[in-house]
């Protein structure tokens, strides 16, 4: 029998690429010796901290919103983010001079907050324990007439974020070498299964792992479970990008077909991982986007001398927060 068609397919990541080709940054693949020889074997860093609003949101933003008739870009846009899917919307929007509203928990960090302001969007606060960020979202949508763009949970912000496994399949292509595991970290999933499904379309063999952060564990639940699962963790983590409670509807159903395993880093393997960024590669990393590299440092990955290839997400950290996590 014939495996069903996903709900993304590598031709659509290929046509977000042409969408994003004049605004998004290719993002290069960098191999730093220390790093190799840390971990004994050749890895290679997806540094997305270096897009357009310092993370990989912009890609599946823009072209969300470059698919957006015209005739219905007066409504504007809303979308709920903890802090880099509004930043990329904002953004997004500016360029197409579009109006946008970012639904944004009141305990974002306050960069993330601000520069969401900065391009240009309204800023709706919500308290993340007691109100549904999706509920006001959809409410605002409706009385304005605007189009809601899902932070993950969308074919088109996945085939955005899908762009980025394609660069890496394309650079590793041109480096003569395959990718033999490649990780990034999710929340909803839109990245982890755009990556998967941009990878596995030229390197069939490749091992897909997915990371998250000790206890915000549901997409390794889900996988082990066959089904989407809820985390378990009450309270918070340093990585705030990273705490949706389950997996999305869409991006499972990919994630599911595809991702090999999830593993998980715990804060203090995070906040390590930050410091061994600035520290030895010169990189700012926020927690969220290093929650992969942790994962490797701490011994996590069984990398058994192969290549490996490690998304780092985004950059978007606090400087408070980033000068106790480098210290």
């Amino acid at each position: 029998m014939n495996a069903p068609v996903l709900p993304v397919t590598s031709a659509d990541i290929d046509a977000a690429a042409r969408v994003l080709a004049p605004f998004a940054v290719r993002t290069p693949l960098l191999s730093p010796p220390v790093l190799n020889e840390r971990v004994g074997t050749r890895v290679f860093l997806k540094p997305e901290m270096l897009q357009r609003t310092g993370s990989f949101k912009f890609r599946g933003a823009f072209n969300k919103l470059s698919s957006i008739p015209p005739a219905a870009r007066a409504g504007g846009v809303v979308a709920f983010s903890s802090g880099n899917h509004a930043q990329g919307v904002a953004a997004a929007a500016q360029i197409l001079k579009m109006r946008a509203t970012i639904v944004m928990p009141a305990d974002a960090p306050l960069s993330k907050r601000e520069r969401t302001k900065g391009y240009g969007a309204e800023v709706v606060l919500y308290d993340r324990d007691r109100e549904d960020r999706e509920a006001i979202a959809r409410d605002i949508a409706g009385k304005r007439g605007a189009t809601l763009a899902p932070p993950y949970d969308d074919p088109l912000v996945i085939a955005g974020q899908g762009t980025v496994g394609r660069e890496i399949a394309e650079d590793m292509a041109v480096l003569g070498l395959a990718p033999d595991i490649v990780v990034a970290p999710a929340s909803g999933g839109g990245l982890i299964a755009g990556v998967a499904t941009a990878i596995k379309a030229r390197y069939p063999q490749a091992v897909l792992i997915v990371a998250e952060p000790a206890g915000f564990d549901d997409h390794t639940r889900s996988l082990r479970a066959g089904k989407r699962e809820p985390h378990r963790a009450e309270g918070r983590t340093i990585c705030d990008a990273l705490m949706a409670s389950i997996p999305g509807e869409i991006t499972f159903a990919i994630n599911a077909r595809l991702l090999t395993q999830g593993i998980t880093a715990s804060d203090a393997e995070v906040a390590a991982a930050v410091g061994f960024a600035f520290r030895e590669l010169k990189l700012v990393v926020e927690p969220g986007g290093a929650v992969g590299l942790a994962a490797l440092l701490a011994g996590h990955i069984d990398v058994g001398g192969k290549n490996v290839v490690i998304v780092l997400s985004g950059g978007n950290v606090d400087t408070d927060m980033f000068a106790k996590l480098i210290s």
